[in-house]
């Protein structure tokens, strides 16, 4: 027995080395974690089970049979994040560039057909040079069983991505399919085609990075959610996010223990200018209702023009979407949409409670976005929010105008509670440009069209540029003082918190992709 033991620990320690000591080093000078140290400061300490330590590739072409490596590059397994189960797998670039083979296709599937069985989150740790193209169509077949799991598990638990090192060609598409992907600087990327193809068929000169690093994808595209500095800096994120989620789409989100203190807000008083035209930064809004610290915004170098994040209030975790009129002044576009849309998805999959703040002028006009889609991406944040189930809570901070106002999780779409701060203008559209057409034959028979126009427009303002026609009309429940913001949300969220909304029977709807 006790050689058999040997020969166990044996194998065991080999597993542990990966590929060896020099591609380790060479994994070190790039910056760069092995799977097992990425593993061993993602998880609680000591809490890491592995599950399939020994497996090995079945290739004998090519002289694959003289090149064995157990783990088959990806360590997969199960352990917890403070004391939350979750299953993981970490590619390891030392073993064949952690490329994808049949048998480490199967490790991954294992692993995430358990966490669908036992209903927790999976974080994939991506590191992979793609296909083994030893393996040919094996390898794709590999690729594929991965991608259906991946929407098997949608909508039923957390999945995030953290690239850590390349993801290039067919490795792309399952990140993609997760719920939030993070990216670490200078040090990874991701791109269906690379840069040498690029070249030879659009002749186009260009970077790996600036192809699709970190700082493309976070910036250009929106493909990545969230950047990191480093592969620590990366994993922390990934707990922290982690941390406003369920488990899976029957639980609910954890809420912390919270004392009730300071809940009137006076420096919300003073953040919207007296000036309509004036822009403010929507994050102070956010950070003066949100528990201190607790703001986690997602996508924060895309879309600027709408904010999307989690926070806590009173503990609980919920979603924001929230117009920044800092950028674009506020006005909804083809890119806000689509992000404030995915977001909300997310948010209503895994019953986190939407509060949406509102300072919109409208969509953004221009040939550009017509031609971009802004009809059906528009429609998208209006599909998501009307479709969306769990508690929703809107505050209008400031303008609400035209059709902006309806997919602005509108009381009409289905919001629950509906608040306005005084400063609020709910109306079809901004006070000069509504004058010039309902008062177009006065001004224009007027002596002085100019002076005519101002008096139609403080007239008109002072008519429909308020919230008060709307609070008339039931459709805001309440005219708030900004410093009672707070409170009245979590208020609001905690009463709302058994809320239950049956669809109508149906396979799916047809959201306007």
């Amino acid at each position: 027995m006790k050689d058999k033991v040997q020969i166990l620990e044996d194998k065991i320690q080999e597993a542990y080395k990966g590929g060896g000591q020099v591609r380790i080093e060479k994994q070190h000078q790039k910056g760069k974690l092995t799977a097992r140290e990425r593993i061993h400061f993602l998880l609680d300490e000591g809490s890491f089970e592995e599950i399939g330590i020994l497996v090995t590739h079945r290739t004998t072409d090519f002289g694959m049979d003289e090149q064995i490596f157990y783990g088959d590059g990806v360590i997969t397994g199960y352990g917890t994040i403070d004391g939350r189960l979750v299953y993981v797998f970490a590619q390891d670039f030392t073993v064949f560039g952690g490329s994808l083979s049949e048998t480490h296709a199967e490790k991954i599937c294992k692993i995430m057909d358990m966490a669908m069985k036992v209903g927790v989150p999976v974080i994939g740790l991506n590191d992979s040079g793609g296909a083994r193209i030893q393996e040919g169509v094996r390898s794709l077949g590999g690729y594929a069983d991965i991608f259906h799991r991946n929407v098997m598990s949608s909508g039923v638990i957390p999945q995030i991505s953290a690239i850590m090192g390349p993801c290039a060609g067919g490795a792309v598409y399952s990140p993609a399919m997760t719920d939030f992907t993070i990216m670490v600087e200078n040090s990874s990327y991701m791109f269906v085609t690379g840069p040498n193809v690029v070249k030879t068929v659009t002749n186009e000169q260009v970077t790996s990075e600036e192809l699709g690093g970190a700082s493309t994808h976070s910036t250009k595209s929106g493909v990545t959610h969230l950047t990191a500095a480093n592969d620590i800096d990366c994993l922390e994120q990934v707990k922290r996010l982690l941390s406003y989620m369920p488990q899976n789409c029957e639980d609910t989100p954890t809420k912390l223990p919270y004392m009730v203190e300071g809940e009137v807000r006076e420096q919300l008083e003073n953040i919207v200018p007296e000036n309509a035209n004036q822009p403010y930064d929507m994050r102070e809004v956010i950070e003066g209702i949100a528990d201190e610290d607790t703001f986690f915004e997602i996508h924060s170098n895309y879309a600027e023009n709408i904010v999307v994040g989690f926070i806590r209030l009173a503990g609980r975790s919920v979603g924001i979407v929230a117009n920044q009129p800092m950028n674009l002044a506020g006005c909804l576009d083809v890119d806000s949409s689509k992000k404030a849309a995915r977001f909300t998805r997310f948010c209503d999959c895994f019953n986190i409670p939407l509060l949406v703040l509102v300072d919109v002028p409208g969509f953004l006009p221009g040939t550009n976005q017509e031609w971009n889609g802004i009809i059906t991406n528009g429609a998208k944040l209006l599909y998501a929010l009307s479709e969306a189930t769990v508690p929703r809570v809107t505050v209008i901070t400031r303008k609400a105008y035209g059709g902006a106002y309806d997919v602005m999780n509108s009381k009409h779409i289905g919001a629950d509670l509906n608040y306005a701060w005084p400063s609020a203008e709910i109306a079809v559209m901004g006070a000069k440009g509504a004058s010039e057409i309902i008062f177009r034959k006065e001004i224009n028979d007027a002596k002085n069209p100019v002076e005519k126009l101002a008096e139609k427009e403080t007239e008109y303002a002072d008519k429909f540029a308020n919230p008060y026609r709307a609070a008339r009309r039931g459709f805001i429940d309440e005219v708030i003082l900004p410093k009672n913001t707070r409170r009245k949300l979590i208020k609001a969220f905690a009463m709302l918190e058994n809320k239950v909304v049956k669809l109508p029977k149906k396979k799916h709807g047809n959201i306007p992709l």
